[in-house]
């Protein structure tokens, strides 16, 4: 009986660590497709249509990033340490936000980078 409830443990707590993998991936993937959509606003009349509907993306992988990791934390009550992490991201796009939308490139191109920076470090953690 305690094997079985063992072995089930340790295979939720890999599909949520492999769904946190996921959360991340997707979410360092939308932030570099914001950096190619940046360049296309500069080049292209659909540039800004395309960098619009991928901040909305990108907000939205962010929170799923979230949800992927109070998932992972919750069943084992480890360190809520990568919930806080996770909830950085939305903040850093919601201020990605306002700058972009105030059209504040000087701070809005390097926050950008530095998500991005951000994000890929924490995809090699996981």
């Amino acid at each position: 009986m305690a094997t079985q409830v063992t072995a089930t443990a340790t295979a939720n707590a890999q599909r949520s660590c492999s769904f946190l993998r996921v959360a991340i991936a997707l979410q360092t993937l939308t932030i570099f497709l914001q950096a190619v959509s940046a360049g296309l606003l500069l080049t292209s009349s659909y540039g800004e249509t395309l960098h619009s509907v991928g901040a909305r993306v990108m907000y939205g992988a962010s929170m799923l990033y979230v949800l992927a990791a109070v998932l992972a934390w919750k069943p084992g009550g480890g360190s809520p340490r990568p919930v806080w992490h996770a909830s950085g991201f939305p903040v850093l796009a919601s201020v990605q936000v306002v700058l972009g939308i105030a059209h504040v490139p000087s701070v809005h191109l390097p926050l950008g980078v530095l998500m991005f920076g951000l994000s890929v470090l924490a995809l090699a953690r996981r």
